[in-house]
């Protein structure tokens, strides 16, 4: 009863957001239930290491805040990241009007998911680099404590690396070169567009957040001020938005059908997210945070790929979460040695 708590908020949404759909289309009750059920699921599980992440900046960042996650955030993350900001990033990079992008949403969908596709490899690739970004951050940070994989995260190249404080977006460069070059001619332009503002809005975040305080640029320095923790936050969320608001057409074209299952997964994500910062996951299980970063390095991996082929979305998210799983797991086969 203790951890359900944490989740009432979450049943709610998810009571209220089925009500709503099945009023809306009372022809196909049972069809509406079952599409926002696959859909909460689907962005649940595209976006369970996203919860992770945020547990580590919001749990540095005032109560104040904390809670603006929760109740500013939701409608954010529902009518946002999951309704206009696609349609916003559509009507960018398709030359459509943004209202006549809302109205294909609405009265077409078919045609709205078409345009949407052929968006994809800009969205991609704006969102590979900013996933990318948070990776390196990570992994290339002096601060990082200990190490899950040694081999991979103290190695001579990685310390090498590490010596230089561009570093990181030096390699992120290089891997923004190599999209560029398996990318199609008549798109090269674009792309790399797309893949540099995704460097300069998460560094634009840091070099703001520096204002405020301290210099370092990194998730734990931009939590220190809640505003820019709140953006932070919410970045790092729509780019986890895309693979689900892209996927969501393989089980329904309905865009408030959507919208509402998305909202809901949204909603447990967070749920998941108070949780592990009022539990203090992260610092009982050591790696689950290493493991919520690697996922997030495949999910832009993953993103960047998808800019010259396809993949299936439930790829991308069954394995970051057994990447999470698989931390979690040792986490408490370390926890138990280290007690004997």
């Amino acid at each position: 009863m203790k951890t359900l708590k944490y989740f009432y908020g979450s049943f709610f949404v998810t009571v209220l957001g089925v009500a709503i759909g099945v009023f809306s289309y009372p022809n196909n009750p049972s069809e509406i239930i079952y599409a926002i059920s696959i859909l909460a699921i689907l962005e649940i599980s595209l976006s369970f290491d996203n919860a992770v992440i945020n547990a580590k900046v919001l749990g540095q960042m005032p109560e104040i805040w904390q809670k603006a996650f929760i109740f500013i955030g939701l409608p954010i993350a529902v009518f946002g990241m999951r309704l206009v900001f696609p349609i916003l990033l559509v009507s960018i990079s398709s030359n459509v009007s943004f209202v006549q992008v809302i109205n294909l949403a609405l009265n077409n969908p078919t045609q709205y998911q078409t345009i949407l596709e052929s968006s994809m490899p800009y969205i991609c690739s704006f969102g590979g680099s900013f996933l990318l970004m948070v990776f390196f951050n990570f992994f290339l940070s002096e601060n990082q404590g200990h190490h899950w994989l040694p081999i991979l995260e103290n190695n001579i190249l990685i310390r090498k690396i590490r010596q230089y404080d561009g570093g990181y977006i030096l390699l992120a460069v290089v891997i923004g070169f190599l999209v560029i070059y398996f990318t199609n001619n008549g798109m090269q332009g674009e792309i790399a567009i797309a893949y540099l503002l995704g460097i300069i809005v998460h560094e634009s975040i840091g070099l703001i957040n520096s204002f405020f305080g301290s210099p370092n640029i990194d998730a734990t320095t931009v939590a220190r001020n809640g505003l820019m923790g709140f953006i932070y936050l919410e970045i790092i969320d729509a780019s986890f938005s895309f693979d689900g608001v892209v996927g969501a057409f393989a089980i329904s074209t309905n865009i408030i059908v959507i919208m509402i299952g998305l909202g809901i997964g949204a909603m447990f994500v967070r749920s998941l997210t108070i949780l592990f910062v009022e539990r203090k996951t992260l610092s009982k299980y050591i790696y689950v945070e290493h493991g919520a970063h690697y996922a997030i390095g495949f999910l832009a991996t993953m993103l960047l790929l998808k800019v010259f082929m396809h993949i299936p979305e439930w790829f991308s998210g069954s394995v970051g979460v057994l990447i999470l799983v698989v931390s979690f797991v040792h986490s408490i086969v370390t926890n138990k040695s280290l007690q004997e």
